[in-house]
Protein backbone atom coordinates (compact mmCIF):
# COMPACT_ATOMS: atom_id res chain seq x y z
CA UNK A 1 0.00 0.00 0.00
CA UNK A 2 2.64 2.48 0.77
CA UNK A 3 4.80 1.87 -2.60
CA UNK A 4 1.54 3.39 -4.12
CA UNK A 5 2.29 6.81 -2.54
CA UNK A 6 6.09 6.95 -3.80
CA UNK A 7 6.22 8.41 -7.34
CA UNK A 8 7.10 5.55 -9.76
CA UNK A 9 9.81 3.51 -9.90
CA UNK A 10 12.73 3.04 -12.12
CA UNK A 11 15.48 1.37 -10.45
CA UNK A 12 16.32 -1.99 -10.73
CA UNK A 13 16.77 -2.12 -7.15
CA UNK A 14 13.84 0.36 -6.26
CA UNK A 15 11.48 -2.38 -5.04
CA UNK A 16 14.21 -3.34 -2.52
CA UNK A 17 14.14 0.37 -1.15
CA UNK A 18 10.71 0.48 -0.93
CA UNK A 19 10.44 -2.46 1.03
CA UNK A 20 12.72 -0.99 3.35
CA UNK A 21 10.46 2.02 3.70
CA UNK A 22 7.38 -0.23 4.21
CA UNK A 23 8.72 -1.82 6.89
CA UNK A 24 9.98 0.76 8.93
CA UNK A 25 6.71 2.98 8.09
CA UNK A 26 4.34 -0.44 9.36
CA UNK A 27 6.36 -0.80 12.57
CA UNK A 28 7.09 3.00 13.43
CA UNK A 29 3.11 3.36 12.65
CA UNK A 30 1.90 0.33 14.70
CA UNK A 31 3.81 1.56 17.62
CA UNK A 32 2.50 5.30 17.65
CA UNK A 33 -0.37 4.22 17.70
CA UNK A 34 0.07 1.84 20.13
CA UNK A 35 1.74 4.63 22.10
CA UNK A 36 -0.88 7.33 21.61
CA UNK A 37 -3.30 5.11 22.04
CA UNK A 38 -1.75 4.07 26.20
CA UNK A 39 -1.46 7.48 27.02
CA UNK A 40 -4.87 8.21 26.27
CA UNK A 41 -5.83 5.42 28.59
CA UNK A 42 -3.44 6.80 31.23
CA UNK A 43 -4.97 10.12 30.74
CA UNK A 44 -8.14 9.22 31.17
CA UNK A 45 -7.37 6.22 33.96
CA UNK A 46 -4.95 8.40 36.38
CA UNK A 47 -6.57 11.88 35.50
CA UNK A 48 -7.43 13.94 38.99
CA UNK A 49 -10.53 13.08 40.75
CA UNK A 50 -11.91 13.73 43.83
CA UNK A 51 -10.97 11.26 46.89
CA UNK A 52 -7.77 10.14 44.72
CA UNK A 53 -4.25 11.62 45.88
CA UNK A 54 -1.28 11.80 43.43
CA UNK A 55 1.34 10.03 43.92
CA UNK A 56 5.13 10.79 42.97
CA UNK A 57 6.65 7.47 41.74
CA UNK A 58 10.34 7.22 41.73
CA UNK A 59 11.14 3.97 38.99
CA UNK A 60 13.27 2.49 41.76
CA UNK A 61 11.87 -1.11 41.77
CA UNK A 62 11.45 -3.77 39.07
CA UNK A 63 7.93 -3.66 38.93
CA UNK A 64 8.24 -0.04 37.73
CA UNK A 65 11.70 -0.31 35.81
CA UNK A 66 9.99 -2.84 33.20
CA UNK A 67 7.69 0.27 31.72
CA UNK A 68 11.19 1.51 30.70
CA UNK A 69 13.08 -1.91 30.33
CA UNK A 70 10.72 -3.56 27.94
CA UNK A 71 10.10 -0.70 25.66
CA UNK A 72 13.87 -0.18 25.38
CA UNK A 73 14.27 -4.24 24.57
CA UNK A 74 11.83 -4.29 22.07
CA UNK A 75 13.08 -1.28 20.50
CA UNK A 76 16.68 -3.08 20.14
CA UNK A 77 15.18 -5.83 18.33
CA UNK A 78 13.15 -4.11 16.10
CA UNK A 79 15.92 -1.29 15.28
CA UNK A 80 18.34 -4.97 14.49
CA UNK A 81 15.58 -6.30 12.49
CA UNK A 82 15.66 -3.29 10.57
CA UNK A 83 19.35 -3.18 10.01
CA UNK A 84 19.19 -6.72 8.71
CA UNK A 85 16.82 -5.71 6.45
CA UNK A 86 18.18 -2.78 5.14
CA UNK A 87 21.85 -3.68 5.12
CA UNK A 88 21.85 -6.26 1.80
CA UNK A 89 20.04 -3.29 0.37
CA UNK A 90 22.62 -0.48 1.45
CA UNK A 91 25.47 -2.75 0.13
CA UNK A 92 23.52 -3.20 -3.53
CA UNK A 93 23.02 0.53 -4.01
CA UNK A 94 26.08 2.31 -1.95
CA UNK A 95 28.79 -0.11 -2.29
CA UNK A 96 28.78 -2.68 -4.99
CA UNK A 97 29.44 -0.26 -7.64
CA UNK A 98 29.14 -1.61 -10.96
CA UNK A 99 32.66 -1.89 -12.95
CA UNK A 100 31.05 -0.59 -15.93
CA UNK A 101 28.59 1.50 -17.36
CA UNK A 102 27.86 5.06 -18.81
CA UNK A 103 30.23 7.30 -16.64
CA UNK A 104 28.97 10.91 -15.86
CA UNK A 105 30.62 13.69 -13.98
CA UNK A 106 27.75 15.52 -11.65
CA UNK A 107 28.80 19.09 -10.23
CA UNK A 108 26.06 20.94 -8.55
CA UNK A 109 26.88 24.51 -7.84
CA UNK A 110 23.97 27.64 -6.78
CA UNK A 111 21.91 27.02 -8.48
CA UNK A 112 21.93 24.16 -10.98
CA UNK A 113 23.33 20.33 -11.67
CA UNK A 114 25.98 20.53 -14.73
CA UNK A 115 26.72 17.24 -16.35
CA UNK A 116 29.89 15.88 -17.61
CA UNK A 117 30.48 13.47 -20.26
CA UNK A 118 34.06 12.26 -20.93
CA UNK A 119 33.25 12.39 -24.89
CA UNK A 120 34.46 9.83 -27.54
CA UNK A 121 38.20 9.21 -26.05
CA UNK A 122 36.21 8.24 -22.78
CA UNK A 123 38.67 10.50 -20.73
CA UNK A 124 37.72 13.20 -18.42
CA UNK A 125 39.59 16.32 -18.38
CA UNK A 126 40.26 16.46 -22.72
CA UNK A 127 38.92 18.97 -24.96
CA UNK A 128 36.00 16.06 -26.32
CA UNK A 129 34.10 16.57 -22.87
CA UNK A 130 30.41 17.74 -23.08
CA UNK A 131 29.33 20.09 -20.42
CA UNK A 132 25.20 19.83 -20.25
CA UNK A 133 23.19 22.04 -17.92
CA UNK A 134 20.22 20.63 -16.51
CA UNK A 135 19.80 17.86 -18.16
CA UNK A 136 21.11 14.22 -17.58
CA UNK A 137 20.74 11.45 -20.25
CA UNK A 138 21.71 8.18 -20.07
CA UNK A 139 20.46 4.77 -21.82
CA UNK A 140 17.68 2.45 -20.72
CA UNK A 141 18.92 -0.63 -18.47
CA UNK A 142 22.28 0.45 -18.94
CA UNK A 143 24.58 1.06 -15.78
CA UNK A 144 24.87 4.81 -14.99
CA UNK A 145 28.24 5.44 -12.54
CA UNK A 146 27.75 8.92 -11.23
CA UNK A 147 30.39 11.46 -9.68
CA UNK A 148 29.53 13.88 -7.46
CA UNK A 149 31.30 17.51 -7.13
CA UNK A 150 30.31 20.73 -5.41
CA UNK A 151 31.43 24.49 -6.62
CA UNK A 152 30.57 26.00 -3.22
CA UNK A 153 27.95 24.48 -1.10
CA UNK A 154 26.54 21.29 0.20
CA UNK A 155 24.17 20.28 -2.31
CA UNK A 156 21.61 17.23 -2.49
CA UNK A 157 21.15 15.46 -5.43
CA UNK A 158 17.52 13.70 -5.67
CA UNK A 159 15.98 11.91 -8.03
CA UNK A 160 12.59 10.46 -6.02
CA UNK A 161 11.74 7.91 -9.62
CA UNK A 162 15.35 6.28 -9.23
CA UNK A 163 14.88 6.28 -5.29
CA UNK A 164 18.94 8.09 -5.20
CA UNK A 165 19.56 10.62 -2.83
CA UNK A 166 23.00 12.14 -1.86
CA UNK A 167 24.49 14.49 -0.45
CA UNK A 168 27.20 16.52 -2.66
CA UNK A 169 29.72 18.01 -0.36
CA UNK A 170 32.77 20.69 -1.32
CA UNK A 171 35.74 19.98 -1.55
CA UNK A 172 34.97 15.77 -1.69
CA UNK A 173 34.22 13.72 -4.65
CA UNK A 174 31.56 10.92 -3.97
CA UNK A 175 30.55 8.27 -6.22
CA UNK A 176 27.50 6.13 -6.87
CA UNK A 177 25.43 4.49 -9.55
CA UNK A 178 22.13 3.52 -10.92
CA UNK A 179 19.90 1.63 -13.70
CA UNK A 180 17.07 3.29 -15.20
CA UNK A 181 14.60 0.11 -16.28
CA UNK A 182 12.13 2.67 -18.22
CA UNK A 183 12.36 5.44 -20.96
CA UNK A 184 11.01 8.92 -20.00
CA UNK A 185 11.61 12.19 -18.18
CA UNK A 186 12.23 12.36 -15.10
CA UNK A 187 12.93 15.41 -12.72
CA UNK A 188 16.02 16.09 -10.21
CA UNK A 189 15.45 17.98 -7.39
CA UNK A 190 18.78 19.52 -5.03
CA UNK A 191 17.00 18.43 -1.27
CA UNK A 192 19.32 20.85 0.68
CA UNK A 193 19.10 24.37 1.55
CA UNK A 194 21.65 25.75 -0.49
CA UNK A 195 20.77 29.63 -0.87
CA UNK A 196 18.23 32.05 -2.24
CA UNK A 197 17.56 30.35 -5.17
CA UNK A 198 17.60 26.68 -4.00
CA UNK A 199 14.03 26.50 -5.15
CA UNK A 200 14.61 26.83 -8.48
CA UNK A 201 17.87 24.29 -8.57
CA UNK A 202 16.01 21.84 -10.66
CA UNK A 203 16.82 19.30 -13.73
CA UNK A 204 15.47 16.27 -15.59
CA UNK A 205 16.72 12.90 -16.04
CA UNK A 206 15.96 11.81 -19.54
CA UNK A 207 15.84 8.07 -20.15
CA UNK A 208 16.26 6.76 -23.55
CA UNK A 209 15.86 3.66 -25.63
CA UNK A 210 19.26 2.50 -26.71
CA UNK A 211 18.74 3.86 -30.41
CA UNK A 212 17.73 6.93 -29.13
CA UNK A 213 20.66 7.38 -26.90
CA UNK A 214 23.35 6.80 -29.41
CA UNK A 215 21.37 9.24 -31.86
CA UNK A 216 22.12 11.59 -29.25
CA UNK A 217 25.69 11.06 -28.77
CA UNK A 218 25.82 10.91 -32.27
CA UNK A 219 24.48 15.13 -32.36
CA UNK A 220 26.77 16.21 -29.95
CA UNK A 221 29.71 14.56 -30.61
CA UNK A 222 29.52 14.26 -34.55
CA UNK A 223 32.90 13.64 -34.98
CA UNK A 224 33.16 11.13 -32.54
CA UNK A 225 31.93 7.09 -32.43
CA UNK A 226 28.35 6.49 -31.00
CA UNK A 227 29.09 5.45 -27.02
CA UNK A 228 27.59 2.81 -25.36
CA UNK A 229 27.57 1.38 -21.34
CA UNK A 230 30.52 -0.98 -22.37
CA UNK A 231 32.46 1.19 -24.29
CA UNK A 232 32.58 3.76 -21.78
CA UNK A 233 33.85 1.24 -19.18
CA UNK A 234 36.88 2.24 -20.02
CA UNK A 235 36.76 6.13 -19.19
CA UNK A 236 38.45 7.15 -16.62
CA UNK A 237 37.12 8.66 -13.16
CA UNK A 238 37.52 12.50 -12.40
CA UNK A 239 39.80 12.67 -9.41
Amino acid sequence: MLARWFPENIYTFGGDIDSVFSLIYYIVGFWFLLTEGLLIYFFIRYRRRAGQRAVYNRGEVWAELRWVLIPVAIVLVLDLGIDLKSGPVWAHVKEQRPETGVDVLVTGKQFNWNFTYPGPDNQFGTDDDLLVENELHVPVGQNVRLTWQSNDVIHSFFIPNVRLKQDVLPGRTIRGWFNATKPGQYEIACAELCGFGHYNMRAFLFVHEAADYQKWVAEHWPSGTAKSGDEAAGSNQPS
